[in-house]
């Protein structure tokens, strides 16, 4: 028979319909999966596994897509994470998790080149496209300090890189959102008085009464939060008023309801210092450790780890795969069932809900990400209890909502730190910290002579703040540069050099010293520093230079290149700013062997548009801006230099004089009115007007004005594109340019082809050198427009990646260090591994070479099971069959037995040890931990079904006794933890004289078990044999509701003791059948 080729065809057309209807969207899960306790302990794949488990069960979901999670591990190291970031290609069309926020960077311009999707908690940057997976942690952090007015910051980070990067993400994203972050520092683990150096570090900054902590919480584990805690309470700093607030609660759902921290419990000082900490973390509607025990329970988890040993970023972890398959299905729906690109679920609409793991989540609008409500935490003993609340942000601007405080009010056991200036909070309002100044005058007005007091101590305290700002040969030594053989990045100053205080023989021998009459380039406690030399300065700085400086300090920035502070020695006035390595940008644009495309190209162009942004909202013009003062440091981060310069030299009575030959800047001395008519540029060097707007040629002013920045800022544009200095194309002198932009018509611009740069950027570029300073685009606007000009264009990023890891080029130091983490990982995972095999007191002593002596304990319970026909079951099955059933009945008794106090001894064939009351003492609960377990097992092996046997049912037997037992380790190669005694003999003989689907329990288990009172049912079994103590049998409990199977009958024989025939399928008999006449013959 011959079909119809249009049947053929519709048969084709319909494989095809259901093919695009069952694709896989797959998801790339990526982690330091191996190196922080946090990480380590969070069992990513089973997270995943679980999350995929409940969506495939999810009625909201339209079953568009099958989805799949491929697990990637990334490097503890970040150069080795980044160099194997560019090998990830092709594992998912959306790269979910990317916790280290230093390849962020790098993982943005790599999901544009593959068009895919990026959902990681750890970049919060919004200049790249990112779908947050969770609500943004700086976003929450601003809320809290915005509550609580706290404006000064400082940040403490874990030496590890991914927690040093993080402290960095962090300090940047509250600087970009206004606050003047104080010192960011890494705590040195390698000293024992790493953490006493951070925190004094924290103690000497002004203002600073706050400090975020990027390290693993000490509450799962974190042991350098514990040490830093510790020293802080001995210092002082706890009844000083210091609050500390840990990072990385933000990142989960820290566990709080009805919850006793063994951490705290066992050590008072750790209880006292802990006082201290504000946690902040994500709300939860159940415990972490209870939904984690619930899932064990029902086997969606078939790990038998404890709760407690799970890290909570595993609920994140399954958060952020169910959000992003919301957010898929979202996506898919607005477009109409179209197939989704990992890259189009930046654009998620959100609108939804839907259950996390022990929480309600919600999706943001406008790709606003993951949105969750979070809580405030005070400690109250060895427990949490939250205080303020702070609500998911639905709105689609991404607005920060307030905390709302709960009934139960935080303590600060050292006193509420004091609050700053609301104008940090506001970005539309520059801040002066005048409330000390009002509050003098306050003063002055009602009483004069406490004014004056004020006034005094005030005055003093002046003194002590300028010395800081003061700095001479003796903060200060002096290298010269050009002859020295290191290289001049912050790579090798931070392995040749200590971070703190840096010896004076250690730099003799790394450098070559000189004087700083012939040097710029000096170490201030083991930092470059590069000083700003003012020919002509006075030999000292006047009390109005020295407090507008300290404003200046203040303002912090990632792309503003920082004020450290004024040098007065050896007849010298400059001024100390961070060093930068790579020079200027117009040094890095005429270098012709640095090649840069348009996307390294764009990075330096937005961090130049962020700064100017910073400083714009802050008031403050820059006046000068040009390419040569718009400097690159190692990490290839453009930093703005000399904004706020004209307010110091003219505080100092300096006039600034252009040098003809453009190699540095000549100060004269004498008093200037800077008004239209006298400030004045020397005109014998045009070239450095050039990037002048045309307005401030006419007619000059003091500090230049914000449009005239946005005019230089369009002439930097041009000397990216292009690579060439500003009019370069014109082929004039610059006389003649400067003439042209004084008096137009025509008007006088460069000529950029449009084949060199985005049509948008060239038009940005135009609006920008607008001949009317009023049409000319501020630089938030600036900001917006630019921010979207990259967005879904391909780049070759190759050069660019090529140049990123320039910075991470690693030296035998880097190996050893690198090999040593790895030492480090390896030697954790074989430590979990002893850990299941022995008990932890026991895995140390054999680590440590110290004979494991033997222990007696009084008083434990030992519980014995064993499968009723074992031996007919492994006769009708094959060799891995029996592997495969004891594997599975094993794995269920291990998930139960993690939710009580008990210990596993051993299985043994069939047979199932467990032990309570060993190794750790828990009084007289023993019998009754071991009771309830025994009701769980019972209760979870009637629903238990054999794999090639179904028809079959499992039945065990149970048996109980309590007594003394000794306990000990046996044996050197492979040793095994043994319980010796009656009590074990007695206990392996209740089991064997006990009854299917039946608790056989002897007298003195019995006993203890009423002792407690908990309403256990037990009946009496009659002895047999004259002379024997009657046995009993557990029943249940009062408040034991689960259904247990119904015994096959209730006396002893042998048909108890294995299966009949009749329960033996017809096909599993006869093979056996056959089996045994094969043998025979």
């Amino acid at each position: 028979m011959i079909l119809p080729r249009w049947f053929l065809g519709v048969c084709l057309w319909l494989l095809s319909f259901a093919g695009v209807w069952t694709a896989t969207f797959k998801l790339a899960l990526i982690g330091p999966w191996s190196c922080d306790p946090m990480f380590s302990m969070a069992m990513p794949s089973a997270a995943a596994n679980l999350a995929l488990t409940r969506l495939r069960s999810d009625s909201s979901l339209s079953r568009g897509y099958w989805y799949d999670v491929k697990l990637l591990d990334e490097d503890c190291s970040t150069s080795k994470a980044l160099a194997e970031l560019g090998d990830m290609d092709g594992y998912g069309h959306i790269y979910v998790g990317l916790f280290n926020p230093s390849l962020c960077h790098a993982a943005s311009l790599l999901a544009q080149h593959w068009e895919v999707g990026l959902a990681s908690p750890g970049c919060l940057d919004a200049d790249w496209p990112n779908l947050s997976p969770i609500t943004p942690p700086s976003r929450v952090l601003f809320s809290v300090l915005r509550f609580f007015h706290w404006a000064h910051v400082g940040v403490i980070s874990a030496p590890a890189d991914i927690w040093r990067g993080t402290g960095q993400e962090v300090a940047s994203a509250l600087r970009a959102l206004g606050l003047p972050v104080g010192p960011v520092l890494t705590m040195e683990t390698k000293n024992q008085d790493g953490p006493q150096q951070a925190l004094e570090a924290i103690r000497q900054a002004d203002k600073v009464k706050v400090v975020i902590l990027c390290m693993t919480s000490v509450l799962i584990g974190g042991e350098d939060q514990r040490k830093l805690l510790l020293a802080a309470l001995d210092m002082g700093m706890v009844s000083d008023g210091y609050i500390f607030i840990p990072y990385d609660a933000l990142l989960y759902a820290l566990p709080y309801q009805d919850i006793v921290f063994p951490q705290l419990t066992n050590s008072t000082q750790l209880r006292h210092a802990y006082s201290s900490v504000m946690t902040v973390t994500m709300a939860s509607d159940q415990n972490f450790y209870q939904a984690f025990r619930h899932a064990q329970m029902n086997r969606e988890i078939r790990s038998a780890v404890a709760a407690t040993q799970v890290s909570p970023l595993f609920g994140t972890i399954f958060n952020m795969v169910y959000y992003v398959a919301k957010a898929v299905e979202e996506r898919r729906e607005a477009g109409g069932g179209g197939w989704v690109t990992g890259d189009q679920l930046v654009q998620s609409d959100g609108g939804f809900s839907f259950q996390g793991f022990n929480q309600v989540l919600h999706g943001g609008k406008e790709g606003s990400g993951l949105q969750a409500r979070y809580v405030v935490l005070d400690c109250d003993g060895d427990q949490l209890v939250p205080t303020h609340t702070l609500a998911p942000m639905h709105t689609a601007d991404g607005s920060i909502r307030s905390l709302k405080p709960l009934s139960h009010s935080f303590v600060f056991p050292g006193g509420k730190p004091q609050s700053s200036s609301s104008c940090w909070f506001n970005p539309d309002k520059p801040c002066r910290d005048t409330d000390g100044v009002m509050g003098f005058f306050d003063c002055m007005l009602i009483c004069l002579p406490i004014g004056a007091i004020f006034f005094w101590i005030r005055k003093n305290r002046t003194v002590v703040n300028n010395t800081k700002l003061i700095l001479t040969l003796d903060d200060i030594v002096f290298i010269d540069a050009q002859v020295s053989k290191k290289k001049l990045n912050d790579e090798s100053i931070m392995r040749s050099l200590l971070e703190i205080k840096t010896p004076f023989r250690s730099i003799a021998r790394s450098y070559i010293l000189t004087t700083p009459e012939s040097s710029n380039i000096g170490i201030m406690e083991g930092d470059w520093v590069w000083l700003k030399k003012i020919p002509g300065g006075n030999t000292t700085a006047s009390q109005n230079t020295q407090k507008l400086f300290s404003k200046l300090r203040e303002m912090r920035h990632e792309n503003l290149n920082l004020y450290l502070g004024l040098f007065v020695d050896s007849g010298i006035f400059a001024l100390v700013v961070e060093h930068c390595p790579r020079g200027s940008l117009a040094d890095l644009l005429s270098d012709s062997e640095m090649r840069l495309d348009w996307m390294f190209k764009s990075s330096l162009l937005m961090d130049l548009i962020k700064g100017m942004k910073y400083l714009h909202l802050r008031r403050l013009s820059h006046g000068r801006l040009k390419s040569t003062n718009c400097l690159v440091d190692g990490r290839f981060v453009l930093k703005i230099s000399d904004y706020g310069l004209h307010m110091i030299l003219h505080s100092e009575g300096l006039n600034m004089v252009v040098d003809p030959q453009g190699e540095k800047n000549k100060f004269e001395s004498g008093l200037l009115d800077f008004g239209c008519v006298n400030v004045h540029y020397v005109t014998s060097c045009p070239p450095e007007l050039l990037w002048t707007s045309p307005e401030l040629l006419r007619c000059p002013v003091r500090g230049g004005s914000m449009a005239g920045d946005v005019f230089s800022f369009s002439i930097i544009i041009q000397e990216v594109i292009s690579r060439t200095p500003p009019y370069a194309m014109m082929d004039m002198p610059a006389a003649e340019i400067l003439e042209r932009l004084k008096e137009p018509p025509p008007l006088c611009r460069p000529i950029i082809p449009i084949d060199e740069a985005p049509a948008d950027c060239l038009n940005l570029m135009n609006e920008c050198w607008n001949e009317d300073p009023a049409k000319r685009p501020c630089f938030d606007e600036i900001f917006k427009q630019f921010r979207g000009i990259n967005r879904g264009r391909k780049a070759n990023i190759i050069d660019s990646m090529l140049r990123m890891l320039e910075q991470y080029s690693s030296n035998l130091e880097d190996l050893i260090r690198e090999r040593t983490d790895e030492l480090e990982v390896e030697r954790s995972k074989t430590d979990k591994l002893i850990g299941q095999l022995l008990p932890k007191s026991v895995a140390q002593a054999l680590k440590k070479g110290r004979p494991v002596r033997p222990e007696h304990y009084s008083d434990c319970t030992l519980y014995f099971s064993d499968i009723v026909g074992f031996t007919t079951i492994s006769a009708l099955s094959e060799p891995i069959e029996v592997v495969d059933l004891l594997n599975d009945l094993y794995t269920m008794f291990d998930a139960i037995i993690a939710s009580h106090d008990v210990y596993k001894v051993e299985t043994i064939g069939d047979a199932y040890m467990v032990a309570s009351g060993i190794p750790n003492r828990n009084g007289n609960r023993h019998a009754a931990e071991v009771s309830n377990m025994s009701l769980d097992i019972l209760h979870s092996i009637a629903a238990f079904k054999i794999k090639h046997m179904p028809e079959i049912k499992v039945k065990i037997r149970i048996g109980l006794h309590s007594g003394p037992v000794v306990a000990g380790v046996v044996g050197l190669t492979m040793p095994r933890y043994c319980l010796f005694g009656d009590t074990v003999t007695t206990a392996s003989h209740m089991e064997a004289s006990g009854l299917p689907y039946r608790i056989h329990i002897s007298l003195s288990t019995m006993k203890v078990l009423t002792s407690l009172k908990l309403g256990y049912h037990i009946e009496t079994r009659k002895a047999t044999v004259k002379g024997l103590e009657d046995t009993y049998w557990l029943m249940g409990r009062d408040d034991f509701n689960k259904v247990l199977p119904v015994p096959p009958d209730l006396m002893g024989g042998a048909s108890n003791h294995g299966i009949s025939l009749d329960e033996i399928p017809v096909e599993r008999r006869q093979k056996f059948l056959d089996r045994q006449q094969k043998n025979k013959k």
